[in-house]
């Protein structure tokens, strides 16, 4: 396995590229602020030609993401589409609509919201009754650890009940401090023997609505560049569709002095490789 490239910037890589798929939080704000000299790059990117699909595992419609970046200074002029895990996930709703649905997760939270099912044909229950329980995440953000799922799981798995998991992010960071995600719970349901779908990062399908939103693409895949903090979802979806990837420590990995050897060992740990890495995106 190759070494990844450690560039100054993204000017000295944009020629080679003519699309970004460009994860949004830990690359683009943190939750409370935009990071400026990412969102230049982007917008810098965009004026020389190049197109950018916001991606992100945010279990919610791509409407909910956008609606934040104004309060949070994300200038609309850094992308010219956005696709949500929560997209996805309204895809695979859409695709069951006899299904009866059971929910986990709370209502219009930072993490969880009604905009991620409503308006769909399927029937709502919030017990091990349901044909599939869709995880949008914990039911308390704040106060709940994924074990605490565990024997609930386990109920559910022994009925075959397969989950939908809006969220494979295991953890993000808001701020200085981590959360946990849809993702984390998906590893339990695994764990326990059940079956899990997922809409969102690493996997195709979110990959696939980035691409089809991009009506003017017309690039090969050795020409798309994926942007993102996570190795398990950014960097590992990347190299599963066959794109590179640009790490940046911006987001879940808070990174010392030593930044090109803590990068090769955190990879190494997933068993992945990104093509570049960078403290943070810039131009």
């Amino acid at each position: 396995m190759t070494s990844s490239q450690f560039p100054a910037g993204l000017a000295g890589l944009a020629p080679l590229y003519d699309t970004i798929l460009c994860d949004v939080w830990g690359v683009i704000h943190n939750g409370r602020a935009a990071f400026t000299e990412a969102c230049d790059a982007l917008v810098k990117f965009r004026a020389q030609g190049g197109q950018v699909s916001l991606i992100t595992n945010a279990p919610v419609p791509n409407a909910q993401v956008i609606r934040l970046f104004e309060p949070l200074g994300v200038p609309m002029t850094a992308f010219d589409t956005c696709v949500s895990s929560g997209d996805a996930t309204r895809a695979e709703l859409a695709a069951r609509p006899d299904m009866t649905v059971w929910r986990m997760g709370g209502d219009e939270g930072w993490e969880h919201d009604r905009f991620l099912y409503e308006g769909l044909g399927n029937t709502f229950i919030d017990n091990d009754t349901a044909d599939l329980l869709l995880c949008i995440g914990l039911r308390d953000q704040l106060k709940d650890q994924p074990e605490d799922y565990r024997e609930e799981f386990r109920r559910a798995v022994a009925k075959r009940i397969p989950m939908l998991c809006a969220n494979p992010d295991k953890q993000v960071r808001i701020g200085g401090k981590l959360y946990w995600c849809a993702g984390a719970l998906a590893d339990i349901y695994e764990d326990l023997g059940g079956q899990v779908i997922y809409p969102g990062k690493p996997y195709a399908p979110i990959y696939q609505l980035a691409i089809a939103r991009l009506s003017e693409l017309k690039s090969p895949p050795r020409r798309i560049l994926c942007i993102g903090d996570s190795p398990a979802t950014d960097v590992r979806g990347a190299r599963l569709q066959g794109y590179d990837s640009l790490y940046v420590g911006t987001g879940l990995k808070q990174h010392g002095a030593n930044f090109e050897v803590e990068v090769t060992d955190l990879l190494a740990d997933y068993g992945e490789h990104a093509t570049y890495a960078m403290t943070g995106l810039r131009w």
